[in-house]
């Protein structure tokens, strides 16, 4: 008899259309607490080439299957103590691969709340409802008679019209409970349904984002996972209504279709008052709401997935490196806090200046930047793109320009920075500093490495989403941990240099291990090989083999420590470098010796081509960042306010968020412009992420500019 883990295995690899060997390796591997950017990585042998999406995907649907097994032992028990559990039944609900499914086969048997059809059973009106729904008796027979039978006063029966009302309702909750009639009704109500919006009363003679839901109708087949959104935050700030709207007559004939026998049957017309009564009373208002509920899961998924590739090109964002930056944090009444941190990202100094409105004391401030550049030679100004940006980036270059200084001026996103100054986190690092100072600091990191100083901040504060605080925070949650776990392996991670927070996102390692690689690197100074990892307190072989590949020891005692390669191919690689007659330091980016390498006599049971090609790439480039070199955008010294664009203007901007109807791009005035879908390329767009990524310089026109609204509408050059 195939096992529960089999059948899980066969129904993975038919869903995700891959082969079963590698599915079941993989969900071994997960099962034996694997990581995927680690099974991803080193195991390719194991799961046949398999990608970080692909086991990724393997992972929920292993958890969505494991959790349908959990249940149907619930409805299984639950079903058999009623002794209403048949052998048909129970293979019905063992071979389901559904939840959905399973709840319509549970539900004729779930416990009920007192229901009209409950109260007609306890009346003893059962038998009645039976013989209309069977429908047996002929055309011709007396209703009433057969009717009267079931009359009882001590139970409040006591007319005929009460026990034919009360079999009606019998047999409505019946054909609801339904599992075949209930799936054909979903199925219809999704195929054919118009989803509709309506503005609510309040809003009737207002304008609002909302507008063009007002008086709106989309098949529900159709409709767009963002306008889904907006019609449920629209909703939910109370703006308009939303309904499902489908054919009454059709989904009656659909119903009457699988219950109707012949319409010769005596209760023909009852039974036909039964079926409309369970499609208005119980399908239509149950199943409206799981449709809109289940389409909306689709609409989250399909937002998250947005928001994290979005994330995902955000946090692989070119890094400046190592430079001396100074940062500041603008704005206007309470000043600009500008602070210098070393080409290792420490703090050295802050200063508040005060080039703007109210206070406007110019030359002070030209003094202060001037000083900090001539003592500290930085490389770059880096400054956030919030409230007094465009403002303090015209002075900053008119400094620059007017004292011949040789540095470069970047605006940095600082979106979450706010969240990071004022967290605990930032609290413990800059006990004496003021929270929009620490901001500064914030800025100036994420210029010199996005990647470490993201990972200090709560992915969705990053402001990189679509409508994230209205979907699902579990899942949000869960696949932007994946993003930036994936992200962090994926470049690899500096074992003497990372913080706490970068390196617990390595594969296998986590916030109390990272913590304690610290305390041991603050105590002994710097790691001289990876393998001193198995030093630290609770970091054991299982941990040491998961992230040890993702870590990178410069300068260390083993060159292969500043590499991709993981620790437990290092003799393979010593193997190697002795049939050359070389040394490992001597192979170590040496293409000539690479490339003399003979990969096929060094296939084994566990290691194949895969896994070969690998190494010798890494050989190549040991220690390289895989990210793209920066480049920045530069504003129009013209255009300060959404009050100075024209139509046909043509401006440079910063791609700032990707969403499925388009690109959101700063111009320099305080509010984003959307280059929707159809305006991004003069070719046909499926997918924004095709054309453009978060981050990426651009150059747009003006189309439309709507004030009022701060509706900003663009055009990519």
């Amino acid at each position: 008899m195939e096992t529960v883990a089999a059948k899980i295995t066969n129904w993975i690899s038919a869903d995700l259309n891959l082969d079963i060997a590698g599915v079941a390796n993989t969900a071994q591997m997960l099962g034996s607490g694997d990581t995927v950017p680690f099974i991803s990585r080193y195991r390719k042998e194991r799961t046949g080439s398999l990608n970080e999406v692909n086991i990724r995907d393997i992972a929920d649907k292993l958890q969505y299957y494991i959790e349908l097994e959990e249940r149907k032992l619930t409805v299984l028990k639950s079903i058999e103590e009623q002794n209403k559990l048949t052998p048909e039944l129970k293979k019905l609900i063992e071979d389901t691969r559904e939840k959905q499914k399973l709840e319509d086969l549970y539900l004729p048997f779930k416990p009920k709340r007192q229901t009209k059809a409950t109260i007609a059973k306890e009346k003893g009106l059962e038998p009645f409802a039976l013989e209309i729904l069977n429908q047996n008796l002929p055309i011709g027979g007396d209703k009433q008679a057969i009717g009267n039978k079931y009359i009882n006063k001590e139970k409040s029966v006591e007319t005929y019209e009460d026990a034919l009302n009360g079999a009606i309702d019998i047999i409505a909750e019946y054909l609801s409970d339904n599992a075949l009639i209930r799936g054909l009704v979903r199925v219809f109500i999704s195929a054919n349904g118009n989803i509709t919006g309506k503005v609510t009363k309040a809003f009737e003679n207002q304008k609002s984002k909302f507008e063009m839901y007002y008086d709106y109708s989309e098949s529900l087949k159709a409709i767009p996972p963002h306008r889904l959104l907006a019609l449920r935050r629209g909703s939910k700030e109370q703006v308009i209504t939303w309904k499902i709207v489908v054919e009454d007559e059709e989904a009656l004939n659909l119903i009457a279709s699988k219950v109707v026998k012949a319409k010769q049957s005596l209760f023909y017309d009852e039974l036909m008052l039964a079926i409309k009564t369970a499609w208005q009373r119980h399908l239509y208002p149950s199943l409206q709401v799981e449709i809109f509920v289940a389409k909306m899961a689709e609409a989250d998924l399909d937002a998250i997935k947005v928001f994290a590739q979005n994330a995902k090109n955000l946090l692989l964002a070119p890094p400046a490196g190592h430079k001396v930056i100074i940062g500041i944090d603008p704005g206007f009444r309470t000043g600009c806090k500008a602070v210098v941190i070393d080409k290792n990202g420490k703090f050295k100094e802050f200063h508040t200046i005060f080039p703007h409105e109210p206070q406007n004391r110019v030359l002070e401030a030209e003094e202060t930047i001037v000083d900090l550049v001539k003592e500290y030679e930085p490389e770059l100004i880096a400054i956030g793109n919030g409230t007094a940006s465009k403002e303090t980036n015209m002075f900053v270059g008119a400094v620059i320009k007017k004292n011949n200084l040789k540095v470069k001026v970047v605006i940095v996103s600082e979106a979450g920075a706010s969240v990071y100054s004022a967290s605990p986190l930032a609290t413990a690092e800059f006990p004496d500093l003021d929270v929009s100072v620490r901001g500064a600091v914030s800025i100036a990191r994420r210029l010199q490495d996005p990647l470490a100083e993201l990972v200090k901040i709560d992915p969705k504060s990053i402001g990189v989403g679509q409508y994230q605080h209205d979907v699902n925070q579990i899942n949000l949650k869960k696949s932007l941990d994946a993003t930036v776990e994936s992200s962090v392996n994926f470049v690899g991670v500096n074992l003497n240099s990372a913080s706490s927070e970068l390196l617990s996102y390595v594969s296998g390692i986590g916030r109390v291990a990272a913590k304690n690689i610290i305390m041991l690197r603050d105590k002994n100074g710097s790691y001289k090989s990876k393998s001193e990892l198995l030093k630290v307190p609770g970091l054991g072989a299982k941990t040491f083999e998961q992230c040890a590949g993702f870590l990178r020891v410069a300068d260390g005692d083993n060159p292969l420590d500043n590499s991709g390669i993981h620790p437990e191919r290092y003799a393979l690689v010593e193997q190697m470098a002795q049939d050359l007659s070389a040394s490992v330091s001597g192979l170590v980016g040496n293409d000539a010796l690479i490339k003399k390498i003979e990969l096929n006599k060094y296939v084994s049971d566990t290691v194949g081509l895969p896994t070969l090609t690998d190494i010798t790439a890494e050989l190549k480039k040991p220690g390289v960042d895989p990210r793209q070199n920066f480049e920045t955008a530069k504003f129009s010294d013209d255009i300060n306010d959404i009050a100075d664009l024209k139509e046909s203007m043509v401006l440079n901007g910063t791609v700032t968020n990707v969403t499925n109807f388009g690109a959101f791009v700063d111009i320099g005035v305080h509010q984003d412009g959307l280059v929707h879908i159809s305006k991004l390329s003069d070719k046909f767009v499926r997918d924004p992420h095709e054309v453009v990524s978060v981050g990426e310089s651009v150059k747009v026109r003006v189309l439309k500019v709507e004030p009022e609204l701060k509706r900003i509408s663009l055009e990519k050059l």
